[in-house]
């Protein structure tokens, strides 16, 4: 469907590079990029060569071809949205749009995509703007191989990079995005991919998902986020070879999900974060093939979950593998490899013939009593651990792995 969807994409631009070309520069016949709009007709192309252009609020409202020559810079002033699309088949390239203008209620951006279709934003770079990129009510927009940076301190201050608002069939791909608010922020938006992002040093969240049901996010990097990641209130979303590290704080994740169902979670690597998974009332979900290394808590599965199927995923050097809030686990743990797994395999078939328990009595201890954590690694600890794998008092019964695996996978 998404293959189908960008040819028709494609096909429906073809005819636009049939237009005429306006070249607008200091030493060209048209000075202000205004001015070429207004002298366009729909199927234009419009080349901005070099220099700096104020110009204030710069509207779109014809099916043109925006394309800068050496990244010309479009200068908001930080009082002025900059681009504001206000029709289908537009095309914005190779500009350099900052200082946008800051307003709580009507959220300016550098660009921003009024209720249009078949936008393609593509190799621009913007710097200091409140919002980045935002899509309002659009469809089948392509964003693209964009560089966005802000540098605000407060979230309040901050917009999301790339904000996609009561959208479908989007396509996010190839950004970078650093020092917003939230990095991607989706929300009422459905059967849309986020591929090969870079989103990282966000205040808040690297991706935020809010209400956005079949969308897909694969091959992108959540680095040093205040956060993480958030996928909240969605399902049938399909998370495949992202990275998650580095993401530390009081309140960080790798990925939080709430009230998240039928998901896939295939193929990533959590590395590095306070908590790798935070589950909260998400039920039906499958992780597959996942590497959790070096995490604070590797996955926090809340009694509220169930459903849930955890198979051949790889738990290497983690503080705590497992925690919980509740004793009834209604999750399904089968055919992964625990780095603390003590057992043996006399058969040699690969997977060990004790049953695995990986949640501890410590990490059920410091759930509900974080200050225990000045005990970690004590004697005491490791016998009250010891103790609780050879007669379970506390922890629950059915937390366990029937099949453990004796080596890693290769992920």
């Amino acid at each position: 469907m998404k293959t189908i969807n960008y040819i028709l994409f494609l096909c429906f631009f073809s005819f636009v590079v049939n237009g005429q070309k306006i070249e607008v520069g200091a030493t060209k016949k048209i000075k202000s990029i205004k001015g070429a709009i207004a002298l366009a007709k729909p199927g234009d192309t419009i080349l901005v060569h070099k220099g700096t252009y104020k110009e204030g609020n710069i509207i779109i409202d014809k099916k043109i071809i925006l394309l800068g020559k050496d990244y010309p810079v479009l200068d908001g002033q930080k009082k002025f949205e900059i681009l504001s699309i206000k029709a289908d088949s537009v095309v914005i390239r190779g500009l350099k749009l900052i200082r946008s203008s800051y307003a709580s209620m009507e959220d300016p951006a550098a660009i921003k995509i009024y209720s249009h279709n078949y936008i393609l934003i593509e190799n621009n770079i913007l710097d200091d703007n409140f919002f980045g990129i935002y899509i309002q009510n659009g469809q089948n927009c392509i964003i693209k191989n964009n560089v966005l940076k802000a540098y605000g301190k407060e979230e309040q201050k901050l917009g999301n990079g790339i904000h996609c608002w009561k959208s479908n069939d989007i396509q996010i791909i190839g950004n970078n995005i650093q020092g917003h608010r939230d990095g991607i922020y989706f929300e009422f938006v459905y059967d849309s991919v986020i591929w090969r992002n870079s989103s990282q040093n966000n205040i808040r969240y690297g991706l935020h998902f809010m209400f956005s049901h079949n969308d897909s996010y694969i091959t992108n990097t959540f680095r040093n986020n205040g956060a993480g990641v958030a996928v909240m209130y969605s399902k049938e979303v399909k998370m495949i070879n992202n990275k998650f590290d580095e993401n530390w704080g009081q309140s960080a994740y790798g990925i939080l999900l709430k009230e998240l169902n039928d998901g896939y979670i295939l193929g990533n690597q959590f590395i590095k974060n306070t908590t790798a998974i935070y589950m909260e009332g998400s039920n039906r979900m499958k992780f597959e093939n996942n590497l959790f290394q070096e995490n604070g808590w590797a996955m926090v599965v809340q009694a509220s979950c169930d459903d849930n199927v955890i198979v051949n995923n790889n738990f290497i050097g983690n503080t705590f593998d497992m925690g919980t809030n509740g004793s009834l686990v209604l999750n399904n743990f089968d055919s992964n490899y625990w780095d603390k797994y003590e057992g043996y395999d006399l058969d040699k078939n690969g997977f060990g013939d004790v049953p695995y328990h990986p949640l501890s009595l410590f990490a059920v201890l410091a759930e509900s009593n974080p200050s225990t954590m000045l005990l970690y690694r004590s004697f005491m600890i490791t016998l009250l651990d010891k103790s609780e794998k050879v007669l379970p008092s506390i922890t629950p019964d059915n937390f366990i792995d029937n099949k453990p695996l004796m080596k890693s996978l290769p992920i």
